[in-house]
Parts: C-alpha cells; structure tokens; sequence
C-alpha cells in the first residue's frame, strides 16, 4: 500500500481524501449517472468496491433492504476470493477474522454398530501450493461489509442508497450519453411510495434469484427444478463430538447426511442437515424449525449430541440449478450491431445449491469481471464492443459451476453403502474422502481459466513460463522488493485499480530484461507509449514490474529505465516498489517455471494471466493490446 504521494496527510491512509466530484455529490439520486448498480449482494458489493476507485465515474448502487445485511446467507470463502480481496487491500483483515478451513474429516456408520458414527478419515482442504491464501468461513454480511467500507473511504466516497428498489427500465439505442431510462421506488420513510426516475449509461442488475433487472431485459433463469432439501443451521452448542472445531462430512445409516463448518469466532458451527427428497409441488419442508434441524442433527451424530445454546440463522432451501443464456441486454447474434448496456451478475445469473461453496465467490467474479471493463470504457481507454466479452468469458464459467454443481450436491447426498445390502446403492467412506480431495482445485476457485479471445492469448510461447497458464489466474509466489529487501508475495503488487500488469522475468543476466524495460519507457511503437494518455503518469494504464534472476544486493535500481523506477502522481515522486530479485528462501524462476531466457507475463486488471511471450518480442506484445486499448485517449 503506498500513501502520501500528493502529499503528507494525517489519520488513516485506507481512508482517502474525497475527490471534487465526492463532494459535490447530491444526497438524493440525480437525473442522470454514468453507472447504476442494483443490489448490494455479493456482486453489487464488488462493484461498488472496484468503481469506487474511479471517482471520476458518477456510480450509484441502490438497494431495496432499509440497511446492509447483517447475518446469515453464504460463508464459504474460496482461495481466489481471498486473492481477490487483496487487490483491494482487504485480505489482511479478512484472513484475521475467518475460521480457516485446514481439514476436512470424514464420518460414517461404525463397522461395529451401524447406529453408530465414527471417523473414518480426513483429506487436506487446500492441497499445499494452490495459493498463498487459505480457504476461510467468514458470512456474507462480513464480506459485504469490508468491501461497502472500502468503497465510503475510497476518494468517491460511494455508499449505497437504502430503501430503494428496482421497478423497471427501458433502452433507447438512440438515447444519447444515458440511453437506460430507469424506474425506481422508494420503500422505506417518510417518501415511501415514491418513484424515481433516472438516466443512465450502465445499469448492472445485482438483485438476486429473483432479479427484476434480469426480466426487465427479458432474460430467463432455466434448469432443473428442486428436488432435494437440506437446512442450515447456524448455532453456539456445547457437545461431545470431538471434531466439532474441524470441517467434518458426516454419513449416518439411514438418518441423512450432515455437513459440519465452523465459523468465525472460535465457537459458532454452520450446520447443513439432509432432508431428502421433496415432491414437486410440496413446499412444507421449508416450514422446518431451527429446533426440528437440531434434532434431525442430533440424530445424525449419534452417540454425540449437540445442547444449542442459541441459534443465529436458519434456513430450509432446495437444491436447484438454473441458468440465464446471456448476461446483458443484447440478443444473441446481434453483437456486430449492438452495444451492452445492460448486465446482470451473480445470482441473477445462476442459482445453485451451496454445497460447493461457489455461489457467493464466483458472483463476486463476475463482478470483478464486469468492473475494470466498464471503467476502461468509461474512461476512453477501450471501446465500448470490450463489454460484449463479459457475457461471453462469464456465462461459459457459470455453466461449468452448474455442471460441477449439479454433479457435486447429487454426490454428497448419496446415502452411504450397506455392506449388508450394497445392491441398494450408495457411496463409500473411502469414495467420499477420494472425491473431496479430487475437487480442491475447483472448491478452491482456482478451476477458472478464459479461452482464446481478444483479452487472452494463445499458447504458442507457453513453456516459457509454465507456472503462469495463459487463461488462469496469476499465480503469486514470494520475491524480495530491491529497493528495501522487504520479502512479498509478487501478486500482491497487483492493485484493483483497473491497470494492466507487465511482469517481466530477467534472462540469465539481466540485459534482455533492461533492453525490454528501456524498448518500454522510450519507443513510441511500445504499448506503454502508444497507449498511455497524453498528460497521464507513464504507469497509469499499464503497470510494469521487472524480476531480475539474483539477489537484491545485485540490482543498481538506479540506473533501470523509467518504466521500472516511474516519477508519478502530482508531486512526480519515484515510485520504488516494481523492481524485484529472488526470496532467499525460494526461486520464482523455478517454481513457476520460467526459463533462463526469461519471460513477458502479461496480467488483466482482474489478476487474469492474458499472455506470455519471449522478452523479445516487441511488435507482438503492441498488437496484443492494440485489440482492447485506445490509442492516446485524452485524459478524463
């Protein structure tokens, strides 16, 4: 985190100083905004968080609740989330609050007294390697609200708008600058009945399964019905179950299935209870009590018990997994002719059960997909046809969580085999334990990875830099920083501030490196001068960072070119934290995988790996960016 670069100021520096547009904001919703978010959910938060470091977009995010949510909902927080989180400054404070999911163990009927449970196993939750972050449980409401706070201390002091909601919107292609005409109600107050009426450039429809944005547009949740119930269960107990503290998988003999999840705070577990088949048509089951889920758990355990002490949150849903077509308002096969303006993001979008523990992690993808584009548009350093790519890179992954989904709830609530009776079916101990271990690339978000598109290349110089696959998210492994020798983690100078990442990695003595770096800061054909903005910082739309193949006592970070040692923002200060050397304790070169020759990684704003080609390959590496960026905007 770097602060005090247009000056010296006192108090925190997570909060920074409002822009002139901040200040002269109207309390009310004006006629007229650049981007309206609806929904303050998963996706609508990140949102919020990733336009509110663009103090220049005039964003607005409405939400129809009278505050921010408070308890309850989703609490699984995948590895990439957390990566993500760090972008914004916000996984320090995450990682210290969460339970961390270290374990999964594994119950099932004793050999000895089926009535009974007893462990039968226990797998890794997060194979060693997969990120420097762990899986963690920290509720929905928490994760909302770091990222709600980010955005209020941000320069454009963004905080949503209670007590409104969606009623409906119309697009006129010939409506100028704001061509979304919005219909919004006020709910709450003494205003309550009222109707607002707004234009926009950008509406982003954040409301949930039940999304009047996404009907609006005439868009459809399509898919499989719900079939199996399960109930959740938030409690503070005392109990004689020794794994309570751990995340447990729990097989009974014919009494269901439990999955066991500690939360945050050392004492509070998340229980989700089998209920079994639920006929079509049938709504009852959700009438189930938070008393009724404890005993069917406390059935489930036997010989342990659980006493509840008080219960948090409870819930009854049933599995279901349905999907849109598209993501925004232009129909499909019409893309040539028309431009998105209209985009709805997480479970707007798909619903899924939450036993895969994406639904929360990857709508906030989503969103964090949707953001840096829309600000690049906004801004004039993309063109507007960059937005078609949202629908296009993140209905393809909703699809592949709804497979995984749909596969993965089915698998877990098989009941466990007889071994008295194995033609009825069902699944092993051993089976489950196998299968939770298979899966902890996926569950850990990391299964993610883009095709061939304008925005990620293809891999033809792949084995240049095997550890960083083109289409998957940018790996982090640890350097030291040359101007102070602090040790970090490299994907962790990658900022949510909607800047490309140049990541060059030094041949074996560094020249290839410097003459790249130098091709970078001084040749108009390179893409930091051909893309830059008259009048904007040199780094200001592309970050570049150099790795060089040696210890940090070896680099003169002196006599780097400009691009590697930067004077930006208004004082025109050196910037001295992109230039990087070997860990002590580790080899990026070689965990990763990157020859003596070096490598060029390229990285989009949302930590994406979009290309890796040789640091020679100068015409190359412009034409690549010649395909989403404008050349020589104007600064806005």
């Amino acid at each position: 985190m770097q602060f005090y670069r247009d000056g010296y100021r006192p108090g925190s520096p997570d909060t920074k100083p409002a822009s002139p547009q901040a200040l002269a904001r109207p309390a009310d919703l004006p006629a007229e905004v650049d981007v309206l978010i609806v929904g303050t959910g998963p996706a609508g938060t990140v949102l919020a968080a990733q336009l509110a470091e663009f103090p220049d977009i005039d964003t607005r995010i409405v939400e129809r609740r009278g505050g921010p949510l408070e308890k309850g909902q989703a609490d699984g927080v995948a590895c990439r989330t957390v990566e993500m989180f760090q972008a914004f400054g916000l996984a320090e404070a995450l990682v210290r609050e969460a339970y961390w999911v270290n374990e999964v163990r594994f119950w099932g009927p004793s050999a000895h007294d089926r009535s009974r449970i007893e462990r039968t196993g226990w797998v890794e939750d997060t194979p060693e390697g997969l990120s420097e972050f762990p899986h963690v449980i920290v509720n929905q409401a928490r994760m909302q609200q770091y990222l709600l706070d980010h955005a209020a201390q941000s320069s454009a002091r963004l905080e949503p708008d209670y007590g409104i909601e969606f009623v409906t919107l119309t697009v006129d292609p010939d409506g100028g600058d704001h061509p979304v005409s919005v219909t919004l109600r006020r709910v709450e107050g003494e205003r309550a009945g009222e109707e607002i009426s707004l234009r926009a450039k950008y509406v982003i429809g954040c409301d949930g399964a039940r999304s009047n944005v996404r009907r609006a547009i005439g868009r459809e949740l399509k898919g499989d019905a719900a079939n199996h119930a399960w109930g959740v269960i938030d409690v503070l107990a005392n109990t004689d179950f020794p794994d309570w503290r751990t995340k447990n998988v729990i097989q009974s003999a014919g009494k269901g299935s439990l999955l066991m999840i500690p939360r945050e705070g050392g004492n509070m577990v998340r229980l989700y209870v089998d209920l079994g088949e639920v006929p079509a048509g049938d709504t009852s089951i959700r009438q189930t009590t938070a008393e009724q889920l404890a005993e069917v758990a406390n059935r489930i355990l036997h010989p342990y018990s659980i006493d509840v002490k008080s219960v948090a949150w409870s819930s009854v849903y049933e599995v279901g997994q349905r999907l849109t077509d598209k993501f925004d308002d232009v129909p499909a096969g019409a893309e040539a002719v028309r431009l998105p303006r209209v985009f709805i993001a997480g479970d707007a979008c798909h619903t899924h059960s939450a036993k895969a523990g994406q639904g929360m992690n990857v709508s906030m993808q989503d969103a964090f997909n949707l953001g840096w584009k829309i600000a690049a548009v906004l801004q004039g350093r993309s063109d507007a046809a960059l937005l078609h790519s949202y629908s296009a890179e993140r209905q393809s992954v909703a699809k592949d969580l709804i497979e995984f989904d749909r596969f993965w709830s089915a698998f877990i609530a098989q009941p466990t085999v007889d071994p008295e009776h194995p033609e009825l079916g069902g699944v092993t101990s051993d089976q489950m334990q196998a299968e939770f271990a298979r899966q902890g690339r996926y569950t850990a978000g990391l299964a993610t990875r883009y095709t061939p598109s304008t925005l990620t290349g293809t891999d033809e110089h792949q084995d240049l830099a095997t550890g960083f696959e083109i289409g998957t998210r940018f790996h982090s492994a640890p350097v030291a920083r040359v101007a102070d020798a602090k040790r970090c983690e490299l994907g962790h100078a990658h900022v949510a501030d909607g800047r490309w990442r140049i990541y060059a990695f030094g041949d074996a003595d560094g020249t290839g490196l410097i003459d790249f770096a130098a091709w970078l800061s001084s040749d108009p054909a390179s893409p930091v001068r051909r893309f830059t903005p008259d009048g904007a910082d040199i780094d200001s739309v592309i970050d570049v960072h150099g790795i060089f193949r040696t210890g940090h006592h070896d680099v003169d970070i002196t006599s780097l070119p400009e691009i590697l040692l930067p004077h930006s923002g208004p004082l025109g200060l050196q910037d001295w934290e992109k230039v990087w050397a070997l860990d002590p304790g580790h080899n990026i070169f070689r965990d990763r995988g990157i020859g003596r020759d070096g490598a060029v990684v390229v990285v989009r704003p949302d930590q994406y790996v979009a290309q890796v080609l040789p640091l020679s390959a100068r015409e190359e590496l412009t034409e690549f960016f010649a395909g989403f960026l404008v050349e020589r905007v104007t600064v806005r």
